[in-house]
Parts: structure tokens; C-alpha cells; sequence
């Protein structure tokens, strides 16, 4: 069985770099030296790597709620959730890939020639089938953790309202890109509760097991 302290754990370091992600990443015009600048940075690849492995340990997560529910009625729901996770992450993490490394090479090679030419091929990674991919991942994402939420409701003896707040977190990853630092701050803090108030339950076996299979 996968162990629910691992899941447990799993989630609150991934909740954790949701908040560090947007902290720590330098927020400028990414159409100047300014934006080529912060491409270059450290903060711009440490960042971008915290949202990588944030989402990797995700399904790690959902697999320990999907193991602890595994002898209940709610068994394919939580399958469902971590199908649709894995495969949320694994077209959502190309991008991230082409952010973190690719505009970070993109902005090294600016500063060496001292010119902003080249941030116009920011637009070019960002767009095309990887952003294509990147959204259907994160709407394959926050269909898994409506499904969460649904299970949380569901499960007759715990609050029904713990899996809102990750719902809503997972949910508005895309409209908070367009969004500020402070806002998008704020939005990893919201998705860190949500990861939070699944890992107490993971750890104490707080969800019921009322709805056994006959």
C-alpha cells in the first residue's frame, strides 16, 4: 500500500513551492532588458523548478487519499482524480520546462549581446502546441480536484468542505497568470491550504470508511 504519511508529506511540500513559486519569481516587462534580466536569474530557474516539482509530487498525493478510499464506494472517484492528475502533470510540465530552461537560455544570450531582439522569441516558446498541451493539462488538473472535492463532500462524517479550498486553488491556476504578484501569491497560499487540509486527513485517517463495498 502506498504509505499515507509519504502522500501526506507529499502534499505539503508540494502546497509549500505553490507559495515559493510566485515569491521567488522575478516579475518585470518581458518584452525589455528588464524581462531578459530576470529571465537570467537564479530566482527565474529556482522558482520554476519549485512549480515543477510541486506539481510532480501532486499525484503522489492523491494516490495515498485514492489507497485510503480504496475499500469504500468513493474508490473510483479518487481513481479517477489520480488518472486525470498524472495526466495533467505530464502535459503541464513541458511548459514549465520551456519556461525555466528556455527563457532562461533566452535571457543569458540577450545579456551577452546586450540586446532585447531576442526576448521576442519568448512569445514563440509560450505559444504553439506547448501552450496547447499546458492548458489541456491544467484543466485535466482541476477536473481531478473537483473530483477531490466531491469525494471530501461525499464522505459523510468528514467536513464536507475540505476539499473546496484545493478545488478552487487547482481550478484557478489559469486565471491567475494573469494576474500580479500579490494576487498570484495569494493564490499559492490558497492552493497550499487546499494541499494542507488533504494531508491532516491523509495523516490522522480522518476520511470515514462508512461506505463499504457489499
Amino acid at each position: 500500500m502506498f504509505h499515507k504519511h509519504f502522500s501526506a508529506l507529499s502534499l505539503v511540500i508540494s502546497g509549500t513551492l505553490f507559495v515559493l513559486y510566485p515569491a521567488i519569481r522575478p516579475f518585470s516587462d518581458e518584452s525589455s532588458m528588464e524581462g531578459a534580466t530576470a529571465f537570467a536569474s537564479t530566482e527565474w530557474l529556482v522558482a520554476h523548478i519549485f512549480a515543477i516539482i510541486g506539481f510532480t509530487l501532486l499525484p503522489f498525493g492523491l494516490l495515498g487519499l485514492h489507497n485510503l478510499l480504496k475499500v469504500t464506494a468513493l474508490k473510483s472517484l479518487t481513481y479517477s482524480a489520480v488518472i486525470l492528475c498524472l495526466f495533467g502533470v505530464g502535459l503541464t510540465l513541458p511548459f514549465y520546462g520551456g519556461e525555466t530552461y528556455g527563457l532562461h537560455a533566452i535571457g543569458l544570450e540577450a545579456i551577452t549581446r546586450q540586446t532585447d531582439a531576442l526576448v521576442s522569441l519568448v512569445n514563440v516558446v509560450r505559444s504553439g502546441p506547448g501552450l496547447i498541451m499546458f492548458i489541456i493539462g491544467l484543466l485535466f488538473l482541476a477536473v481531478a480536484s473537483i473530483i477531490v472535492a466531491i469525494t471530501f463532500w461525499r464522505s459523510g462524517t468528514y467536513q464536507k468542505w475540505s476539499g473546496i479550498p484545493f478545488a478552487l486553488g487547482i481550478s484557478l491556476y489559469i486565471p491567475q497568470f494573469f494576474a500580479g504578484q500579490p494576487l498570484r501569491i495569494a493564490h499559492g497560499v490558497l492552493v497550499f491550504l487546499g494541499c494542507i487540509l488533504i494531508a491532516v486527513a491523509l495523516w490522522r485517517q480522518d476520511l470515514p470508511n462508512h461506505e463499504k463495498k457489499e
